[in-house]
């Protein structure tokens, strides 16, 4: 091999240890982050919820380069771990939850799935954005409750007609999707929040709902 060559490789692969030293050292958080953190999570550092991927960065490589010469069947995660569902529960353990992902796997809600992906923290709580809810929409109950029906109406109006009218928007002005906030049940639509106040709540603004909770979020940002 020809020096020239030599000292091409060499530069080559110093310049490529090097890039990805800064991927992996803490100076390169700033140019990572994707965005601003959402609200309630602007104290938290990178490691809280990027964990470390398993093995070490040779295997990590290795299955990754054999997985790209159709040499094994998957890839594996490189340097950190995919941020998943375990993630956002190690801080947000809701065993009352009226709304949690186990939930949404049962056959019924494939259609839910597909449209909205609510088995997913991500889908509604996508990180970087400097919200709260990123879902998009206020309206998202319709997925799942067009044929709400209940023995016993608890409001004036009943759900039945809600649903059927459209007026999704006045879902989350009686109830938070989780069930976190402890509530007094409303027996009229017009003690319902005005849908700008749960937007607003949405885009990280104050909660309208009761301060008080069932599953306080476990090491909260101050």
């Amino acid at each position: 091999m020809k020096k020239e060559s030599i000292i091409g490789y060499s530069i080559g692969s110093a310049l490529g240890v090097v890039a990805l030293g800064l991927l992996v050292l803490p100076v390169s958080k700033p140019l990572l982050a994707a965005g601003p953190m959402n609200t309630g999570h602007e104290s938290l550092s990178c490691e809280s919820c990027h964990k470390p991927a398993e093995g070490t960065m040779r295997q990590q490589l290795q299955a990754n380069v054999k997985h790209a010469l159709g040499l094994r069947s998957s890839d594996v995660d490189f340097v950190r771990r995919a941020v998943g569902n375990e993630a956002c529960l190690d801080c947000h353990a809701r065993p009352k939850d009226v709304h949690p992902v186990s939930r949404f796997l049962e056959p019924r809600f494939a259609e839910a799935r597909t449209e909205l992906g609510p088995q997913l923290c991500g889908s509604c709580h996508r990180e970087h954005e400097g919200r709260r809810v990123t879902v998009g929409e206020a309206t998202f109950c319709r997925h799942c409750h067009q044929d709400v029906k209940l023995a016993k109406e608890p409001i004036t109006v009943s759900h039945q007609e809600l649903a059927s009218r459209g007026d999704w928007q006045s879902c989350l002005g009686c109830h938070d999707f989780h069930g976190n906030h402890v509530m007094k049940l409303k027996t009229s639509v017009a003690e319902a929040l005005p849908p700008e106040y749960v937007l607003r709540y949405f885009q990280g603004g104050p909660s309208p709902y009761s301060r008080e909770k069932l599953s306080p979020t476990r090491n909260p940002a101050p």
